[in-house]
């Protein structure tokens, strides 16, 4: 039985990877994660994957969906229209951490915005149907895949840890400084450390391993400006050999659908 204390919260997706995300009420899950979650990826003139890290302005992207695919906005551009499957979809051979994969070009327009924007030559693409990318076996079974996140389909974060690490801050951070899939209120700060799996709705999931932080939660979505927290903190007391962990990466058994306010069940 779910425990009456646990809900998920909070759902949140990213269409574009390290590119501004999405808070939703409730969002389909098919085989790669939440449908559309990091379903198209910006790439350099080498096909080499391009985030945040590199390009703070990138958190200044603002993206939604449409009925007709995709909308990016961000300062001082117009906005831009980008469809689902592009009409001139060129495969394009990319490379993001280990893997290779073969994406499809959103289209020289997006190129152009993306390029104008960002200051250097970059595309836009998107993962289709036929392209597979597994997840590291040392962690998944056969049948696991993701898109274009770092690793993992699905990444939780409890309520009660940012809290935690707001309560050592000069100033308190919100939630999606730290890109999560999942929120859960109701349990214990780090709680989720000790969980192997959960089931939220009709949906059981697996915790792989904790997520370890890059400079990421550093950057305000706000001004795109680099700053040393969260990571001086959570480095005092959230250190795990040379990393810094926050989170937990999660790998799912079924598709389904996911809502906001649905319970969650605590199985192992």
């Amino acid at each position: 039985m779910a425990d009456a204390t646990f809900a998920l919260s909070a759902l949140y997706f990213y269409p574009v990877k390290s590119l501004r995300g999405l808070r939703l009420e409730r969002a389909p899950v098919d085989e790669r994660g939440i449908h559309y979650d990091r379903h198209w990826l910006v790439v350099d003139g080498d096909g080499r994957f391009i985030t945040q890290r590199q390009q703070p302005r990138m958190a200044l992207v603002r993206t939604a969906l449409t009925p007709a695919g995709l909308r990016l906005s961000a300062p001082g551009m117009p906005d831009l229209e980008v469809d689902f499957v592009s009409a001139d979809p060129r495969p394009l051979s990319v490379e993001i951490w280990r893997d290779h994969c073969l994406a499809h070009s959103a289209g020289d327009p997006a190129a152009a915005w993306l390029s104008r924007f960002l200051g250097l030559e970059c595309r836009l693409c998107y993962l289709p149907e036929a392209s597979r990318r597994g997840v590291d076996p040392e962690y998944a079974e056969a049948q696991d895949q993701v898109g274009f996140a770092d690793g993992f389909p699905f990444l939780l974060i409890s309520q009660a840890s940012l809290e935690d690490l707001n309560s050592r801050l000069p100033a308190p951070l919100p939630m999606t400084r730290f890109r999560p899939n999942l929120v859960i209120s109701g349990c214990e700060p780090y709680a989720e450390d000790r969980w192997k799996r959960i089931r939220i709705g009709g949906i059981t999931f697996r915790v792989a391993k904790p997520c370890s932080r890059c400079v990421i939660p550093t950057i305000d979505p706000e001004t795109g400006q680099k700053s040393s927290e969260p990571l001086r903190t959570l480095n005092s007391y959230r250190r795990q050999g040379n990393q810094v962990m926050f989170g937990q990466n999660l790998l799912h058994d079924a598709i389904g659908e996911l809502r906001v306010g649905t319970p969650v069940e605590v199985l192992e």
